[in-house]
C-alpha cells in the first residue's frame, strides 16, 4: 500500500532480508527484542511487521499477530513523532486486520504511557480492561529489563487494553483520525 509524500509515508510488509534491522531497532527501542503483553512474550522480528518507509529509510514501524479472529498491534513505533506515520501504521494494520475478517484490533499498553492513550482514544480506540500488576509481573517473569520507572516519572506497574471494533456498523478508525498531522 504506497502513498505519494503529501498523502502520507508508504506502508509495505517487512521483507525477510530486514528481520535483522527489525530485532536491532526493537532491541534499541524496547530494552529487548522481545515485547511482553498480557504475560506473553512475542520475540518482535518473527511476528508480521508493516513498515512506513521513505524510499529505503524507516519512519516507524507496526508488528502485529492475528489469531482467533482479532488482530493484536504488539508494537507501533514511529521514528518521527506528528508526522501522521503512526497514525498511517494504524491505518494500514486496521486494514491488514479487517482483510483477514478479524473482529476487533487490540494493543496493550503501560500505565505510563499517556502519549499513547491519547493517540490511541483519538483515533477511535476504546479503553476495554486494566490488567493489575500486569507489568510487575512482566519484569518478574519475562522481562527483567522492563523499568521500574516509566514515562512521566509514573511507576510501572499495570497494562491497558484498548480496542477498535471492526465489525459493521461499529466507529471506523477511518472516521476517527485526526488528520490535523497530530500523529
Amino acid at each position: 500500500m504506497a502513498a505519494s509524500a503529501a498523502a502520507g509515508p508508504s506502508i509495505r510488509p517487512i521483507r525477510d532480508e530486514e528481520r535483522r534491522e527489525l530485532a536491532r531497532l526493537v532491541r534499541a527501542h524496547w530494552g529487548s527484542p522481545i515485547v511482553a503483553s498480557r504475560g506473553i512474550p512475542h520475540e518482535a522480528s518473527a511476528l508480521p511487521c508493516l513498515v512506513a518507509v521513505d524510499g529505503e529509510r524507516w519512519l516507524g514501524l507496526a508488528i502485529y499477530a492475528l489469531e482467533g479472529g482479532e488482530c493484536e498491534l504488539i508494537l507501533l513505533e514511529a521514528f518521527e513523532r506528528n508526522a501522521g506515520i503512526g497514525t498511517a501504521l494504524l491505518e494500514a494494520t486496521a486494514a491488514v486486520a479487517r482483510r483477514s475478517n478479524s473482529r476487533r484490533l487490540w494493543l496493550v499498553t503501560t500505565n505510563d504511557n499517556l502519549d499513547a492513550l491519547r493517540f490511541y482514544q483519538r483515533r477511535g480506540m476504546r479503553l476495554v480492561r486494566l490488567w493489575v500488576d500486569a507489568t510487575t509481573e512482566a519484569r518478574r517473569t519475562l522481562k527483567p529489563e522492563i523499568p521500574l520507572i516509566g514515562d512521566h516519572g509514573i511507576p510501572l506497574r499495570d497494562e491497558l487494553e484498548l480496542e477498535l471494533i471492526l465489525t459493521d456498523g461499529q466507529d471506523t478508525l477511518e472516521n476517527r483520525t485526526d488528520h490535523r498531522g497530530e500523529a
